[in-house]
């Protein structure tokens, strides 16, 4: 099974180092030192007290690969545009996209049914660019659970977690997904195939749309925000909000708010992503996040003013810094 991985840092490393040592034939996209370091000793995972090393083929180039069976997206959510187009070289006629992606997915609507069926996020895809170049036909949906981070060049630090959950947007289980999920399994991941993977999506997206951004403005980790009679207020009142958007769509979630906020707060003292993100003056992942979040508030006449509010504060701040163009 060819299988690319288009991003291959810390969660695609992840899943590229672990593929290739099951088997697969594996070509990762990555560049910069971490490429250079893969090229020449390998990409180097240390997982569950283990060091694995893995030797795929490596490149900057999507051209050298060539067609795939399937290809992995690991970048974050805010470049998917501007490598929509290097995607295209690794995409045959049967070549189905895993979209391993944070947040609401470009392709959400696809297949949705009902009075939303075939609607495109303007905040995700304001031109349309990703449907046409990344066709939701092709796309398995991919909600991501490990932790993991690029420790060096050339070397992944996986922490937590070995789960990848994976559904087809129509909750059909093909042969294609049913194909990839029994390579993941082979691979050591726990890999199960959802048949409604919007609620995947939505269950990790609830405390990701609140504690991130409250976390990135007033810079505090997990614990403080959740601990905080005050942020984990307002945490709570977004992921109220949310949960009146995602009832509105059909999604049932599996346990109460909080519930989910006090698992939040048993992780302690994390720094989380958006951040770190802040923090390195990295591109933010605000609109996958929080902004498709609002835009289907408006969408459903859900009101979410808390959202809202923290949204345009978010927004401000990542632009100061340099990590938000839009």
């Amino acid at each position: 099974m060819k299988i690319c991985v288009f991003g291959a840092g810390a969660i695609g490393g992840l899943m590229g180092t672990k593929l290739a040592l099951a088997g697969e034939d594996v070509t990762l996209i990555a560049r910069g030192p971490h490429l250079a370091a893969i090229k020449k000793d390998g990409l180097t995972l240390h997982t569950e007290g283990q060091t694995l090393v893995a030797r795929p083929r490596a490149t900057d180039d999507p051209r050298e690969a060539g067609p795939q069976d399937f290809v992995i997206i690991a970048v974050k959510a805010p470049g998917l545009r501007a490598v929509a187009d290097s995607i295209q070289p690794l995409l045959g006629p049967t070549t189905a996209i895993v979209a391993a992606l944070n947040g609401i997915p470009w392709w959400y609507f696809y297949k949705h049914g009902g009075p939303y069926d075939g609607m495109r996020l303007r905040v995700l895809d304001p031109d349309g660019r990703l449907w046409e170049k990344l066709p939701p036909e092709r796309v398995i949906g991919c909600v991501v659970y490990p932790a993991a981070e690029i420790a060096a060049p050339g070397t992944i630090r996986h922490t937590y977690s070995n789960r990848f959950d994976l559904g087809e947007p129509d909750g059909s289980k093909s042969e294609r997904v049913t194909a990839f999920a029994q390579a993941m399994i082979r691979a050591g991941f726990r890999c199960p195939i959802r048949p409604r993977i919007r609620e995947s999506v939505w269950v990790k997206l609830w405390g990701n749309l609140a504690f991130n951004p409250i976390c990135a403005l007033t810079t505090a980790t997990l614990d403080v925000v959740t601990g905080d009679p005050v942020t984990r207020g307002i945490a709570r009142a977004m992921m109220v909000e949310a949960e009146a958007i995602a009832t509105r769509l059909g999604i049932a979630f599996p346990l109460d708010v909080d519930a989910r906020i006090a698992g939040a707060a048993e992780v302690g003292p994390h720094k989380v992503s958006m951040l770190v993100d802040l923090e390195t003056g990295r591109p933010m992942e605000i609109d996958a996040l929080l902004g498709a979040v609002v835009e289907l508030a408006h969408m459903t006449g859900v009101p979410a003013p808390t959202c809202e509010v923290v949204l345009g504060l978010l927004r401000q701040r990542a632009r100061l810094a340099g990590c938000y163009k839009q």
